[in-house]
C-alpha cells in the first residue's frame, strides 16, 4: 500500500471518526477539505477496505462507522483530520521491575510499539501492543529517566509526561 493511500485511509477514519456523515458525497467534501480529491468509485473501495458500516446515531440519522468503535471513539468537538494526525497518542509511562506499561489513546498502541521495536532503543528489549496499551520490557537494572530519553526520540509527547 502506497504512503499516499495510507494516509488518505487515515484521514477517512478521522473523519468518519470525527462527523456523522451519512453519504458518499458528504465523505468526499470531507476527504477534499482535507486535501483528498477522489471518486465515489475508490471512496467505495476505501469503505469496503476499512469495513466500514452505516448505524443509526443518536438522533435517528444513519451515519458511517468503523468496525471496531473503540479503536476511533467519536471525539465531541470535530477538527479536522489532518490535525489529528499530528498527535502522538501518548498518555503515560509507568513501570514495576523491568516492565513498563504505555497508555495510549484508542487505536495507537501499535503503531508506537512497532516504532519502538523498529528503532535502536538500547534499554528496551521489545513490546506487546494492544489497543490503547504497551507493555514494554526494559533491560534489568535499566535507568527509568534513561529509557524515557531514549523513547523521546519515538514518542516526542514523553518529553511532557511528569515523572
Amino acid at each position: 500500500m502506497t504512503k499516499a493511500k495510507t494516509n488518505r485511509l487515515e484521514a477517512l477514519k478521522m473523519i468518519i471518526s470525527s462527523q456523522e456523515l451519512g453519504s458518499q458525497n458528504e465523505l468526499l467534501n470531507a476527504l477534499s477539505r482535507e486535501g483528498y480529491y477522489l471518486t465515489q468509485a475508490t471512496l467505495s473501495r476505501d469503505l469496503k477496505q476499512l469495513k466500514v458500516a452505516k448505524a443509526a446515531s443518536m438522533n435517528g440519522k444513519y451515519v458511517y462507522v468503523l468496525p471496531n468503535e473503540t479503536m476511533y471513539r467519536r471525539v465531541k468537538t470535530p477538527r479536522r483530520a489532518s490535525d489529528m494526525q499530528l498527535v502522538s497518542g501518548f498518555l503515560s509511562i509507568n513501570f514495576s521491575g523491568n516492565m513498563g506499561v504505555i497508555r495510549t489513546r484508542p487505536g495507537y498502541a501499535s503503531s508506537i510499539a512497532y516504532n519502538i521495536d523498529n528503532s535502536d532503543v538500547p534499554d528496551v528489549l521489545g513490546t506487546i501492543a494492544g489497543d490503547d496499551t504497551i507493555f514494554i520490557v526494559v533491560k534489568e537494572g535499566a535507568d527509568y529517566d534513561d529509557v524515557i530519553d531514549e523513547l523521546s526520540y519515538i514518542i516526542p509527547d514523553i518529553d511532557n509526561y511528569e515523572r
